[in-house]
């Protein structure tokens, strides 16, 4: 399989909910437009932000659909889904379901509570995976701080390599830069890396980086696009403090309680994802004003994602 480099913002977007906690996926259109029109170029579904792990099978199912309902016929915009990681028997099925349905990647992560002991194990689980859809690219989604999983990526990349012929990255959720830097250069850049820390874009766009995935890029894409411009014509300066405005932003997700603090910002964008469900925990109405006022502080109108109302037609 030839591998697509992706390039540009990749939303890891929050699942809609209700307010009884069930799926609401006529929101989900909307939504697709609103990162189709602030230049998002595709959706990383039912990962850590969008719940999948809190979401049953037929849930995961129902949201997956949707998203590719929406976006049929949008080869521009590209739709992966994180088919979780406890069980291989889901993901499998999970995985069969999204080439049908037909969406541009699948995801997994390694298993978090029988966890592999070495990354020999790790491998086999990824080839298991892979092997059900052959001709779909498969990444890996390295998020140490959420599995407890901390292997070394180059070492990973090592052993697929010549291996999976479908595995086409990683999807990179951690702080070390050399693991990064040493994956992203492997077999003369042969895997797709997509950075996931937001708040550390800048320093992975010096060592190569060209496509990222993000929970803040849905409400804050225009940020981003800033700091990509800045840094690709040596305003390094500019490209800096775009960096900190990201920074201070992301400070207030986890004053306000974590990644349920996302989908606050999304309401005060203007699309009301609902909340999370347990065990996160959502703030109250106090504490969303006390949220809403500070976020003022920061300016977040001027780099917000921006809905764009579309005109009627006239008769």
């Amino acid at each position: 399989m030839q591998i697509q480099h992706l390039k540009g913002l990749i939303a890891a977007p929050f699942t809609p909910m209700h307010i009884d906690g069930s799926l609401n996926l006529s929101l989900i259109p909307s939504y697709y437009e609103l990162l189709k029109s602030n230049g998002v170029k595709g959706a990383f579904i039912c990962g850590s932000t969008g719940e999948g792990v809190s979401m049953t099978q037929n849930e995961k199912k129902a949201v997956l659909k949707a998203w590719a309902e929406c976006t049929k016929g949008d080869s521009e915009f590209k739709v992966m889904m994180f088919l979780g990681g406890t069980s291989m028997n889901d993901c499998k099925e999970l995985a069969l379901y999204s080439y049908n349905q037909g969406i541009y990647a699948i995801s997994i992560t390694a298993p978090f509570y029988f966890k592999p002991a070495n990354i020999e194990m790790l491998t086999r689980i990824c080839e298991e995976v892979a092997s059900v859809v052959p001709e779909m690219p498969l990444y890996y989604y390295h998020i140490p701080v959420l599995t407890g999983v901390g292997f070394s990526m180059y070492d990973l990349l090592k052993s697929i390599n010549g291996r999976i012929q479908n595995f086409a990255g990683i999807k990179f959720t951690h702080e070390d830069f050399m693991d990064f830097q040493s994956c992203l250069t492997y077999e003369n850049h042969k895997y797709d890396m997509l950075w996931g820390r937001d708040e550390n874009m800048l320093s992975a766009l010096i060592l190569g980086a060209k496509g990222a995935v993000g929970s803040t890029f849905n409400y804050a894409a225009p940020l981003y696009h800033n700091l990509i411009n800045a840094f690709e014509n040596s305003n390094f300066e500019v490209a800096q403090n775009w960096q900190m405005t990201s920074i201070n932003m992301i400070r207030l997700l986890g004053k306000y309680g974590g990644i349920a603090t996302g989908k606050a910002y999304m309401r005060k964008m203007g699309l009301d994802c609902g909340e999370f469900r347990l065990p996160v925990m959502n703030m109250n109405k106090e504490q969303y004003q006390e949220f809403s006022n500070e976020v003022d502080t920061l300016n977040f109108t001027e780099y917000c994602s921006k809905i764009h109302v579309k005109e009627p037609k006239s008769i």
